[in-house]
């Protein structure tokens, strides 16, 4: 038991190749032993840039090696439930990427069969890790703005990597579900999981609609049991590349924290260079690099986190019933933008098959 944790990865491209950099960062507690992808090459690449061992091309044939312990899914939304079963039957704790699921029925399925097995079932939030975030909420809890009573999140860009998140029968929503977990989760984590008491949510398909009948743009604002409110702003339709921020107003203080542009080393070149921060168009004229990125969102810290609590070494930050508390709020965001209305929770309509479809229906 002393030995390095096991990983397998399920996926091959962008947050795949996260998770693999995220573990190569801080290798003293997991190594990551095998890649899943039924692209043909993609895997491939992946194993080569990362040094993993073992390739597959369906992912139930890498569960059947006996030394991995983890499983971390990187598929599309509408996967997640079932590898989760499937992992979950084959012994193995899961770390699902957000959002957790499809529908609260998956989740709640998730959720009971990783009890029933015995395995964790880990949510892979990383703003639970942001450094700088993190601070923010260590601050708070020292008492640094009193009573803390408004607490804002903002995820803004152009729009995703891989075109599956256009597709809203994979996705299952556009930006409130690609984005809006994020602040959903951040605002119920910062605000000690306070139930979320009520959830108003506006939202269009602004500069996408060739694309996507998926929402791209999104403000959602979430009323809290103790008093606080939660302002979640999320956008596809954000020129100029990744914005990420929070901000946290209290009764005796007030913190900012832009995640990327606090981090960046203003730089201009009229020829460009190679990379700069995550879905930025051009390195042309005046751009911001960061560094250390991944240090900097939080995810070599969280994958550590989730090896660790595979060793019996720490709690889950992160887990299955935070996905699911997320899960709720997201349809309720939908179903109150599709209404023009104020939703309370809780909220369980019965025969919803993506949460998109309480704004749009079908």
């Amino acid at each position: 038991m002393a030995d390095k944790v096991k990983v397998g990865i399920i996926g091959s491209r962008f947050e795949a190749d996260i998770h693999a950099a995220a573990f190569r960062i801080m290798p003293e507690e997991a190594e990551v032993v095998a890649v899943a992808s039924p692209t043909a090459g993609h895997a491939e690449a992946l194993a080569q840039r990362y040094g993993i061992p073992r390739i597959f091309r369906d992912y139930r044939e890498m569960l059947r090696e006996r030394d991995i312990e983890m499983v971390t899914i990187t598929a599309p939304n509408l996967f997640h439930a079932a590898m989760t079963v499937d992992i979950a039957g084959a012994g193995k704790h899961v770390v699902c990427e957000k959002p957790l699921c499809m529908t609260l029925e998956e989740a709640g399925l998730m959720i009971d069969t990783c009890r029933k097995k015995g395995v964790l079932l880990l949510y892979a939030e990383e703003l639970f890790f942001t450094p700088k975030y993190v601070k923010a909420k260590e601050m708070a809890d020292q008492g640094a703005f009193g009573k803390v009573y408004l607490v804002k999140q903002s995820e803004k860009h152009f729009g995703p990597h891989s075109a599956w998140f256009w597709d809203m029968e994979r996705s299952g929503g556009g930006a409130l579900m690609d984005l809006g977990c994020h602040g959903i989760a951040f605002c119920y984590w910062f605000l000690d999981r306070s139930p979320v008491k009520s959830v108003l949510c506006q939202m269009g398909t602004y500069v996408h609609g060739d694309k996507t009948r998926g929402e791209d743009n999104a403000v959602c604002i979430l009323e809290f049991g103790n008093g606080a409110v939660g302002m979640v702003e999320d956008s596809w339709a954000r020129r100029g590349g990744m914005d990420d921020r929070i901000e946290v107003y209290g009764e005796d203080g007030v913190a900012y924290a832009n995640l990327l542009m606090g981090n960046a080393l203003p730089a201009y070149s009229e020829h460009g260079y190679g990379y700069a921060v995550e879905k930025a168009p051009t390195t042309r004229g005046w751009s911001y690099p960061v560094f250390e990125e991944l240090w900097n969102y939080g995810f070599p810290q969280e994958m550590r986190h989730f090896a660790r609590c595979v060793r019996g070494k720490e709690e889950p930050a992160a887990t299955g019933e935070d996905g699911q508390v997320v899960m709720e709020v997201l349809y309720a965001g939908y179903a109150s933008a599709g209404r023009g209305e104020k939703i309370n929770l809780p909220f369980r309509p019965d025969g919803v098959k993506k949460p998109i479809d309480l704004w749009h229906p079908e």
